[in-house]
């Protein structure tokens, strides 16, 4: 990671370290992967640092970072080569990773930047993540540049060095895309925080896994309720498919939930005591869409980010 000392350029080290979270939050939502998304801000940086006069930038400091790294991952979507064409589901997005709440909440409004934009929640849950991903980089830059970041069409024309007409253009296609891949009902969010019946959605949610019960997680869930696991492919849909799950969880050890947060939702951090372990160990990550008071969606992730939610790897009961 790039931290720069006071005597390679203390102005240019208060600048990315200002930024660094903020610029983050923006390569994760070009790219939907944490770990891609911390390469692209090392990248980013990096850059900024070998660009000449870069120390006088002063005000327009931001912008040009932003530049940089929309740059970044623009250049790095091109060298991945991968895309999706259309999408049914997350499994179709394998390099999906969750993002804690709790750094998101580092990206505040500031008294001398009032412009920085606070993470809503729409803009970082996973569907809105995922539904980006079938846009093509340039309609994906243009989207959160104009819809998320409140830019002009010039602004972002200039960004990205096209005309505004073209950027109008890709922001249209964009939107419609958008508006094809985001459920036809949205919820009403808060700003950040979980409310009281998505909080007690998860208590109820993490009693019924750790008894492994089945009756008690089928009433929390809808009919149609869904289950993918980045970046494996599997798809499991319907109450009945989740109970299997909840029978086979029984079968492999112990469980021990701890609540949590990821891209704005209710998750829950799951220890497994396997038979002959003592320790409970950082299994996986669920995390929940909750529509009219019922579960409708989880999202598995594995124990690699455990770190980053700040949470320990052995869990201690």
């Amino acid at each position: 990671m790039i931290h720069l000392e006071p005597d390679d350029g203390s102005a240019f080290a208060a600048l990315s370290e200002r930024h660094r979270r903020e610029l983050h939050v923006h390569c994760y939502r070009m790219l939907a992967s944490f770990d891609e998304a911390e390469d692209a801000v090392q990248e980013t940086l990096l850059r900024a640092w070998r660009s000449p006069g870069h120390a006088e930038l002063g005000a327009a400091s931001r912008a040009w970072l932003y530049r940089i790294a929309t740059n970044v991952c623009l250049d790095m979507i091109r060298r991945s080569s991968r895309s999706v064409t259309a999408m049914q589901s997350f499994a179709e997005v394998p390099w999906l990773q969750p993002y804690p709440d709790r750094l998101l909440d580092e990206v505040a409004p500031s008294a001398d930047e009032p412009d920085t934009v606070v993470i809503a929640r729409e803009t970082i849950e996973l569907a809105f993540l995922a539904a980006m991903q079938v846009l093509p980089p340039r309609q994906r830059a243009v989207l959160i540049l104009r819809d998320v970041f409140g830019w002009t069409a010039s602004e972002t024309a200039s960004l990205l060095e096209t005309s505004v007409a073209a950027a109008n253009s890709a922001l249209q296609r964009a939107r419609a895309t958008m508006h094809e891949y985001l459920p036809a009902r949205r919820v009403e969010w808060s700003a950040g925080t979980m409310g009281a019946e998505e909080r007690a959605i998860l208590e109820q949610f993490i009693a019924a896994h750790e008894r492994c019960d089945v009756d008690a997680a089928m009433a929390l869930v809808s009919e149609d309720i869904r289950i993918t696991m980045p970046p494996n492919p599997f798809i499991f849909e319907g109450r009945n498919a989740m109970a299997g799950l909840i029978r086979n969880a029984e079968e492999v050890g112990e469980w021990r939930l701890v609540p949590t947060s990821a891209n704005r939702m209710p998750t829950a951090a799951s220890y497994l005591r396997r038979p002959g372990d003592t320790e409970y160990r950082a299994f996986k990550f669920d995390v929940l869409r909750i529509d009219a008071g019922l579960i409708a969606e989880v999202t598995t992730f594995g124990d690699k980010q455990f770190p980053e939610f700040g949470l320990p790897l052995l869990l201690r009961t």
